[in-house]
């Protein structure tokens, strides 16, 4: 192939697609591929995990060295760890795996495509598409795809490889959403910011009221957060609520004092938070400025 294969519109056509390797993501990516008429050729995978994700997202497709995978690929779905992707490109570059025509896709939040340049040597389509959801590797991941948005990058000049990324995001289901290169790193560091605290966040507040004898701690949780969660989305800093958004200081020294006795490492979590609650509160107009100073000075006290 000397271009990337398209059919009108830059609607990618039917490709053979080549998925390195079936982690959650690859394996999920592959499948919502394949259930929109792309051709899943072959996939890479060694752990116990990654053969079962094939297993039962992607049956029947053979299970190959990354190399051979590549090499049979119209399109390439890179879905490695961050750190990982720079070395495996430079490695399939080296051995001559990439080819002409090919569009070599990513998934990593942290890279544009940049990091695909040993691959653009030989002639393929760059592309960086990174799925704004957590997956688990399980079949109800391809039906979350329909509910989330994709992190497109293509060479900023290149139009028609910015149309193909698209075209691929629509085609599996979810949401393409245009991500500058010089931006990705700190996009990629928003996201993780927001969901990767929060499962620690809701995992620290479960484990306390467990130890608390407090049972089941999720399904008293559960509707709270999911309100809180909401009505952040909905309302931003109008949706703050609790002791540190009212100035109620008396509140913030009790928690401080019984989460010390409790699990004295979520202290300065606990006070690190507070702080940018009282800041966001101060600066939305919900917290008077003395009363905000008032928050913070507690929140620096000692033990």
């Amino acid at each position: 192939m000397s271009e990337p294969t398209l059919a009108h519109h830059g609607r990618p056509a039917r490709l053979a697609v080549g998925v390195v390797s079936a982690g959650r993501v690859g394996s999920v990516l592959g499948a919502a591929l394949a259930a929109a008429g792309h051709i899943v050729v072959a996939t890479s995978g060694v752990s116990r995990p990654s053969l079962n994700r094939a297993a039962a997202l992607l049956p029947d497709v053979p299970l190959l060295p990354p190399d051979e995978v590549v090499k049979q690929a119209d399109l390439v779905l890179l879905a490695v760890p961050d750190d990982v992707l720079p070395g495996l490109v430079k490695g399939l570059a080296a051995a001559g795996c990439f080819h002409p025509g090919q569009i070599v896709v990513h998934t990593s939040g942290a890279h544009g495509v940049k990091v695909l340049e040993p691959a653009v040597e030989h002639g393929v389509l760059p592309l960086a598409l990174h799925p704004v959801m957590t997956f688990t590797g399980r079949p109800e991941d391809v039906e979350r795809l329909a509910a989330c948005c994709v992190g497109v990058t293509a060479a900023a000049d290149d139009e028609a490889a910015w149309s193909v990324g698209e075209a691929l995001v629509v085609e599996m289901g979810a949401e393409p959403v245009r991500i500058a290169e010089a931006v990705r790193p700190l996009y990629h560091a928003a996201l993780a910011y927001g969901a990767n605290n929060l499962v620690t966040l809701v995992r620290d507040c479960a484990e306390i009221l467990d130890r608390a004898g407090i049972r089941p701690a999720e399904r008293l949780i559960g509707p709270l957060l999911s309100a809180a969660l909401d009505n952040a989305l909905r309302h931003g800093d109008r949706a703050l609520t609790g002791p540190v958004a009212r100035g109620d200081t008396g509140t913030v020294r009790t928690h401080l004092r019984e989460l010390a006795e409790a699990d004295p490492e979520m202290v300065a979590a606990y006070r690190a938070l507070a702080q940018r609650t009282a800041q966001r509160a101060a600066a939305a107009g919900m917290l008077a400025e003395h009363a905000a100073q008032d928050v913070q000075a507690t929140l620096a006290e000692q033990p």
